[in-house]
């Protein structure tokens, strides 16, 4: 082996230093392009593609990039997606069969396509690739560059044996040239193209451009082969003058007048402030045309539009049209990006009064708590404060400061608080609340949307938040912005510290606790509700005892405190058993001291004697199932308790984290046992006070029956009686029930220490919305405000009926329910959905614009009415919609008017009014007949597509096909030409 491999080792290694050029590298690289996009060999054998396949098919392309020395390309293969056919696809498969693109250049399925690259139009193929200079390159300009390429793309077709024709595109981008090739065997297309910017006078017709084909073919058979012509006009209409715009502009100076209902505040605008339908394109086509049939030349056409066998039209809609309802969701939207507060945007002398006004507050505060006042407690009252603090701003405030005119400020209070309309007694306002608030319920039982805001996370749509998410947004737009929205928040935030002051409830807020399902913004407001009813409440009761009280004076003189006592136990007569503890509860007033040591004195006797009545029971219901007493045979009561301190969303989540963080060790689970006990403890005083001699078994059967065993057994005597105790849980050493029932006291829930301070509960919610900036308020308004505007968009297409905006307003509520839901909101997110649904406003709006032109609402037959409808909504949703009957169809009839209207308003102004009521009636067609104006205005757009099957370069080659494709526009001359020839028999 290595006498066999020495003399290897001796030969010398042979390098090659012939170095391949730039050029030969390129080329290399296109064909190593095409190897891996798998489009070598033949592509025949595919059967021809379906009628409008090219526009409502799957186009595909696949791109790469490729140098040139230093210079960038990109190489791009565009493709129609089609299913292959494997089982005949084999057997048609011939040697000399041509290219699939030659075949494709003489098929007439797809004429005209409205949606493709301009190369399908122009050559009718289905498949091809294009090289194209990269995105910071510039054009190929030059002559011998252009040639260079074209070689390199042949070369590399025959290399590689490709049948796909390659494009390169040349000259300036914006001129859309392309050069070509498409190779098979033996025979090879080439694509040609001019472009011009005038049209040739002696080719403005079809007889020059026939002569063109014809000499390009150079065919010299007789007679020659029959030329297959395909020809499309089309029309632009954009005058709309006598078929106006169905949006009605809003009337700016009512819309806040005092004339106008408050109802408007309630609505959202909607629809587009210009017309959405920027032009309508009407296309006329010949399909199917030899050279004998039709005459077209520069002295005669026979080309009328009316006369077109085929009709299709196209609308061309304005790109994002000013649309009210976006307009009012982008302003509204800016807002939360405002870092001002209230006192910096409504200027600094209004600022000095605000800080005065809260420095009043907090020293009213203070007093009230000193120990020995120097004054009447009710001149150190909050509400005087706040009064005296309002009256001071009013009175230093100039009207020409403000940015809400009194008139305005006024109409949206009232239409906000409509209960402030006529003077009411709060028996009277609390009944009427009441009841509208029970009518406004059951309405939108009835309604499908009512339980839209529990996905959106806002607020009902009866409510006040809703109804002051409007105004805030209206007055935002339409009233001086910022500024605006800060004034109105001030006014609307002392409305209710005047309700709260005077015990009125809130308008339009269902009662309750806060419902944590809403908005915060709406939960505060239901809280402040809350404190409004407990403090009525307390001030009723208050009234009652004093007025029991009299009647006892009056009638008999006896010791203060028995009358007291007594007093209470006939208040709980008097008042019905269903009222809250807050009847017999009063906070600022502590006169039940004395009483309550009277009472401890005076228990260990009474629980020691045989009568445990002698104790006056206090604060009772109704007896419990008719139980008695374990230790006395007294019935069970069950007691007047007080209910649990109703929580917003952040006073909860406050909570929990006060007590998360008193950790787990065996302190801080009791000091949050403790802290979680207040409830319990004001209940067990409660039922002391309703049952004197009860003991912890009495209570734990009436609070916890789970947590009392009972069990029947036989005494001594052979009886059986069921005996009682507490279950395992309770007697647990340390338990927290019994240290609770040993330090509670027997006081009724109307002398506990109140577990809802409704006083300190509402100023925190009264001084939390005064602190509010108008961002902070936009942000709290803004679930509201978007679910507004599901609504407005369900009932303005609810009346036009559009399938697909229906589906996209489904699918933009449960995303919306996401972003809403989530504590803290992705404003990128939420602005791109306003952006959705300002979206789904100018679909609407184009729909109405385009059923007010086609007059859908006035057809008087119903098939005609019904297929109008269809034409209208297709216009949309389809790149080109096919007008059935052409120019006699209903549709077409309507079109055709349309032109004609806009012809006669163009050329005889003076006349417009005329024959704009004349384009209303029947018998249109015989004024569009009588005059000797075209109906149509000269095409826009010519287009002429040119086919024949001839043997080319030499009579005896093949016949192969032939494609000329024209375009003669106003500044337009494109012809685009595609030339088969035989490279076998030449």
């Amino acid at each position: 082996m290595a006498a066999d491999s020495d003399p290897e080792s001796e030969v010398f290694e042979i390098t090659d230093f012939t170095t391949a050029s730039e050029w030969e590298r390129f080329v290399s690289r296109v064909e190593e392009v095409l190897n891996d996009w798998k489009l070598i060999g033949n592509s025949g054998g595919k059967s021809s593609p379906e009628k409008g396949e090219y526009t409502s098919g799957t186009w595909e392309e696949k791109s790469q990039e490729i140098n040139f020395a230093d210079f960038k390309f990109s190489i791009t293969h565009y493709f129609l997606k089609q299913e292959c056919e494997k089982d005949d696809g084999k057997d048609e498969l011939e040697e000399d069969t041509f290219p699939l693109a030659m075949q494709d250049l003489l098929c007439m399925n797809n004429d005209f396509p409205p949606r493709a690259h301009c190369l399908v139009r122009w050559y009718g193929i289905r498949e091809f690739v294009v090289i194209s200079p990269g995105t910071n390159c510039e054009a190929i300009i030059s002559e011998s560059k252009c040639n260079l390429l074209l070689s390199s793309i042949s070369i590399s077709l025959a290399n590689s044996g490709c049948q796909v024709p390659m494009f390169v595109q040349i000259q300036q981008k914006w001129r859309r040239m392309y050069a070509g090739e498409c190779q098979g065997p033996g025979v090879r297309t080439e694509f040609e193209m001019v472009h011009l910017r005038k049209v040739p006078s002696q080719y403005n017709h079809l007889s020059g451009l026939l002569d063109i084909f014809k000499s390009k073919t150079g065919c010299t058979l007789s007679p020659l082969p029959p030329v297959n012509i395909a020809i499309r006009f089309t029309y632009i209409l954009q005058d709309w003058q006598q078929y106006s715009w169905p949006q009605q502009p809003p009337d700016f100076d009512t819309l806040l007048g005092g004339e106008v209902g408050g109802v408007e505040f309630g609505k959202l605008p909607f629809g587009a402030c210009e017309e959405p339908i920027s032009e309508l394109h009407l296309a006329t086509t010949w399909p199917h045309l030899t050279e004998g049939i039709v005459v077209d030349n520069d002295v005669y056409s026979d080309l009328d539009p009316l006369q077109a066998p085929h009709w299709s039209v196209r609308v061309r809609t304005v790109e994002n049209p000013q649309c009210l309802l976006g307009d009012f969701l982008t302003e509204f939207f800016k807002l939360c990006c405002r870092k001002e507060s209230i006192e910096e945007v409504l200027g600094r002398g209004l600022a000095e009064e605000e800080g005065k006004e809260n420095s009043d507050i907090s020293s009213a505060l203070s007093k009230l708590t000193e120990p020995a006042a120097t004054v009447p407690i009710s001149k150190l009252s909050v509400s005087n404060m706040v009064h005296s603090a309002r009256k001071h701003i009013r009175r230093h405030r100039r009207i020409d400061e403000s940015p809400l005119s009194s008139d305005i400020l006024n109409s949206i209070l009232l239409y906000l608080f409509p209960d402030a309309a006529v003077e009411k007694s709060s028996e009277n306002s609390k009944s009427k609340t009441a009841q509208s608030n029970a009518c406004g319920k059951t309405e939108q039982d009835k309604n499908c949307d009512y339980n839209l805001f529990l996905q959106l996370k806002s607020a009902p749509s009866d409510s006040l938040t809703y109804r002051l998410a409007l105004c805030v947004c209206l007055v935002n737009f339409y009233h001086g912005g910022l500024r605006a929205v800060a004034h109105l928040w001030q006014e609307f935030v002392l409305e209710l510290r005047y309700r709260w002051e005077n015990n009125f409830l809130i308008y339009g807020l269902a009662g309750g606790p806060p419902d944590l399902r809403c908005c915060l913004l709406h939960q505060k407001l239901q809280m402040l509700n809350c404190c409004i009813e407990r403090k009525r409440a307390r001030d009723e009761s208050r009234k009652v005892l004093e007025g029991s009280k009299e009647r006892e004076r009056s009638s008999r003189p006896v010791p203060e405190s028995t009358t007291a006592t007594a007093n209470s136990s006939n208040l709980t007569r008097e008042v019905s058993p269903g009222k809250s503890w807050d009847s017999w509860s009063d906070s600022e007033d502590e006169f039940f001291e004395c009483l309550s040591d009277q009472e401890e004195m005076e228990a260990p006797h009474s629980e020691g004697g045989k009568d445990g009545s002698k104790i006056k029971a206090e604060g009772r219901m109704h007896p419990y199932n008719n139980m008695v007493l374990l230790h006395s045979t007294e019935l069970l009561y069950v007691p007047v308790t007080q209910e649990p301190a109703p929580m917003t969303e952040d006073l909860l989540e406050e909570q929990s984290e006060v007590l998360a963080k008193l950790g787990t060790s065996a302190e801080g689970a009791h000091l949050r046992a403790r802290m979680q006990s207040a409830c319990l403890l004001s209940d067990m005083e409660s039922f002391k006070a309703a049952n004197p001699g009860c003991v912890l078994e009495d209570f734990v059967r009436w609070y916890s029956p789970r947590d009392y065993v009972e069990e029947e057994v036989v005494d001594e005597k052979g009886n059986k009686m069921v005996k009682g105790e507490l279950s395992a849980r309770m007697k647990i050493p340390s338990n927290m029930w019994v240290e609770a029932w040993e330090t509670a006291r027997a006081t009724p829930a109307r002398r506990q220490r109140r577990l809802f301070d409704d006083t300190k509960e509402a100023e925190k919610v009264l001084h939390y919305l005064a602190m509010q900036k108008p961002a902070d308020l936009t942000r709290h308004l803004l679930p509201c405000i978007l679910h507004a505007a599901i609504l407005k968009l369900k009932e303005e297409e609810s009346v036009e009926d559009i399938p697909s905006v229906k589906k996209t307003i489904q699918q933009a509520t449960s995303q919306a329910s996401k972003l809403l839901h989530h504590p803290n909101h992705d404003y990128k997110k939420l602005e791109d959905f306003i952006n959705q649904l300002m979206a789904m406003e100018t679909v609407i709006t184009r729909v109405r614009s385009l059923k007010a032109k086609f007059a859908t609402g006035e057809g008087e037959k119903g098939e005609d009415t019904e297929e109008l409808e269809k034409f209208v909504s297709s216009l949309l949703e389809e790149p080109e919609v096919v007008v059935i009957g052409a120019g006699q169809g209903p549709a077409g009839s309507i079109i055709h008017r349309l032109f004609a209207s806009a012809q006669r308003a163009a050329l005889l102004a003076p006349l417009e009014e005329d024959l704009g009521h004349a384009a209303r009636t029947e018998d249109k067609k015989l004024t569009v007949g009588s005059s000797n104006m075209p109906d149509f205005p000269p095409p826009a757009g010519r287009e002429i597509l040119l086919r024949t099957c001839v043997p080319r370069p030499a009579p005896y080659s093949k016949a192969l096909p032939q494609r000329l494709f024209c375009v003669l526009m106003r500044e337009e001359f494109r012809l685009a030409g595609a030339f088969s020839s035989d490279t076998s028999f030449f």
